[in-house]
């Protein structure tokens, strides 16, 4: 099968979410991609001498939620109800769908559906001015950090399934060095901020081992 040059049409590959331009939080992208492009992510996650955390956090969540928006759109047609009838990580983790509104209790909805609701959640959440101010001098709200890490606790779910059920299709499509990146840089911002915890990052604890332990000292 030919997996080259095919372009998605699933509703769950959304545009991206852009920082606005002239606000703090653009320059901290500015200097974010400056930095992730000296190659070194490990210092690329670190917060910029003087900044404001919560923006160094505003600016991440944006940035990942774009990176994993557009890996698993690299995706969707092979990642359909009658192949992915549960989200999953593996044939051990399943995951069920709950927001406090539409779905208020955990539901189990075959991975497609669950990555959609999943990312329209995040993108309700970016679009919120209570949430993410992006005016100037327009403060975080108390459980800023606590949302932060609900979504990227979540987003996670997005990268295990790519890995444990659509990797062949990833490598058929080119994408292995893009996706190994785009995660490395990914734990390494989840560890230096303590957003996830470990047991949430068990399904692929091997692969953050190997793609880690190499730039261990």
């Amino acid at each position: 099968m030919n997996f080259l040059g095919l372009t998605s049409k699933n509703k769950t590959f959304k545009p991206k979410k852009k920082v606005p331009e002239g606000t703090k939080q653009y320059q901290l992208k500015q200097y974010a991609e400056a930095t992730l492009g000296s190659g070194n992510l490990k210092l690329a996650v670190v917060l910029p001498e003087g900044e404001d955390p919560n923006e160094w956090l505003a600016v991440n969540t944006y940035d990942f939620f774009n990176q994993i928006n557009m890996l698993y759109g690299t995706i969707t047609e092979f990642c359909t109800p009658q192949e992915c009838p549960v989200m999953s990580a593996g044939s051990q983790v399943e995951y069920h769908w709950s927001d406090g509104e539409k779905f208020k209790k955990p539901t189990k909805l075959s991975a497609p559906e669950y990555v959609d609701h999943l990312m329209e959640w995040v993108q309700s959440q970016l679009d919120d001015e209570t949430l993410f101010p992006s005016k100037i001098r327009v403060p975080f709200p108390k459980n800023f950090q606590q949302v932060v890490k609900t979504i990227f606790k979540r987003l996670f779910r997005v990268y295990a399934h790519i890995y444990l059920s659509h990797f062949s299709v990833i490598v058929a499509l080119g994408e292995e060095a893009h996706l190994n990146t785009s995660f490395k840089h990914y734990i390494y911002f989840v560890q230096e901020f303590q957003l996830i915890e470990k047991k949430e990052l068990q399904p692929l604890a091997d692969l953050i081992i190997r793609l880690t332990s190499q730039d261990q000292i």
